[in-house]
């Protein structure tokens, strides 16, 4: 590219056309995209009754060209959808209704998740129009702060129904747990969100429990334990994965006493090296790694060994921290190496809640309990749809059944394997 070029370009009028050009093309790719997945569901309807013939022979149900055109807004402004028609010729009320464009749709998915950003971020219902113009052009006006806060009051329903939902024959396999920090207006007292994300036999991980509670007490864990009993879950999670939270662990023991504990890595390392001088962190830090990376229990017990003798002496409180939390640290060599990743943190939490955290944290004592719970809740909803299954899932079958493991391995398989290495 030239200077004069690239000046030209920079310039405030060429940058603005620029912009305009690249959002209508944008824009355009979007209607070809939703055009495309409407025709796709549209084939997928007709196939359903291609055997289906009238009176005469012919196709009962066949195209019959388009609905009136409307627009929808989405996450690049307002688009221009046409949802096609089909003629049912048997006259037996056969009627084609996409799921991607409903009839009554006028908003994209993508703008309800940015409004709980918006709000979560300090944004007062006020302003709402104003942002969103600025995030999706002048057709977001319609957002009008009654518009915002008849849809607080729906999150917030939609919270409540979703904490009386029916988890009668489900099966949670692990579980992880903690709580997410935040200031409420004219309260003194710091809140938290308590939240609890289970793996389902099948891999999947899903948002188990989430209420708000005093701190991450005993008293405010046991409801949310017991909320899920009360809603049918009869099974006890294998292993729960949690910080040093004192409550959460006492509230497992009364209502689900045979889960196992593990506690999250990342959140001892943090406290092991707060009790450090800052000189001495990053060799502590490598030296922590080298414990919970072992590949078996026998030489995390052994680099556990040495931490605490190269530590002991001049930093006693750091020892202690790590050593009295020793068996939970190391509890996930007892299940499946392929799950270790995923047992020794409670990332998936933190990193689900990572921006989450970022927002609350502006809120500034902003919002009421109810307001900010029910945010909170879409805005992990919307996160949820992304999440993945976890490595080496067809393995929870194992762990259901009672198979035991060392160091991640079958026991049995263990067991066979010193049997050939004997017999050769």
């Amino acid at each position: 590219m030239s200077k004069d070029n690239l000046i030209a370009f920079q310039s405030g009028e060429s940058s603005a056309s620029f912009r305009d050009a690249l959002t209508e093309l944008v824009r355009n790719g979007a209607r070809q995209i939703i055009a495309q997945a409407v025709e796709a569901e549209l084939q997928e309807f007709l196939a359903q009754y291609q055997n289906l013939k009238d009176e005469q022979g012919r196709r009962a149900v066949v195209r019959n060209g388009y609905l009136p055109e409307r627009t929808v807004l989405t996450g690049v402004g307002e688009v221009e959808v046409q949802v096609p028609k089909v003629r049912d010729r048997t006259h037996n009320g056969i009627k084609f209704n996409s799921s991607l464009l409903p009839p009554y749709l006028k908003r994209a998915q993508s703008v309800e998740e940015v409004l709980p950003w918006l709000y979560l971020k300090g944004v007062s219902t006020g302003d709402f129009s104003e942002a969103l113009a600025s995030l999706l052009g002048p057709q977001a006006e319609g957002l009008s702060a009654s518009t915002i806060s008849r849809l607080k009051a729906k999150w917030i329903e939609e919270h409540h129904q979703w904490q009386n939902r029916s988890l009668s024959g489900k099966r949670y396999v692990y579980v992880w747990a903690d709580g997410i920090y935040f200031n409420i207006r004219n309260e003194s007292d710091r809140h938290c969100i308590l939240v609890i994300i289970g793996v389902t036999d099948t891999g999947v991980k899903e948002l188990l429990g989430l209420e708000a509670g005093l701190r991450e007490s005993e008293l405010s864990w046991k409801p949310v334990l017991l909320r899920l009993q009360d809603q049918g879950l009869k099974v006890a999670p294998e292993l729960a994965v949690g910080d040093g939270a004192l409550g959460f662990w006492k509230a497992l023991a009364q209502v689900f006493p045979s889960t196992k504990t593990q506690r999250c890595w990342v959140h001892k390392t943090a406290n092991v090296l707060n009790k450090l001088p800052k000189s001495q962190q990053p060799q502590a830090k490598s030296a922590l790694h080298e414990i919970y990376l072992a590949a078996t229990k026998d030489e995390a017990d052994k680099t556990f060994d040495r931490f605490i003798k190269t530590y002991e002496a001049k930093y006693p409180k750091a020892v202690e921290c790590l050593t009295k939390d020793r068996e939970a640290l190391l509890a996930f060599y007892d299940f499946p190496a392929e799950h270790w990743v995923h047992l020794r943190t409670t990332n998936p939490i933190e990193s689900t809640f990572a921006t989450v955290r970022l927002r609350t944290d502006k809120t500034r004592g902003c919002v009421s309990t109810d307001s900010i719970v029910s945010l909170v809740f879409k805005l992990v909803q919307s996160a949820q749809k992304r999440w993945l299954r976890i490595r080496g899932f067809k393995r929870l079958g194992e762990v259901i059944e009672g198979v035991k493991f060392k160091d991640g391995i079958r026991v049995d398989q263990l067991v066979n394997s010193e049997l050939c290495q004997d017999a050769a």
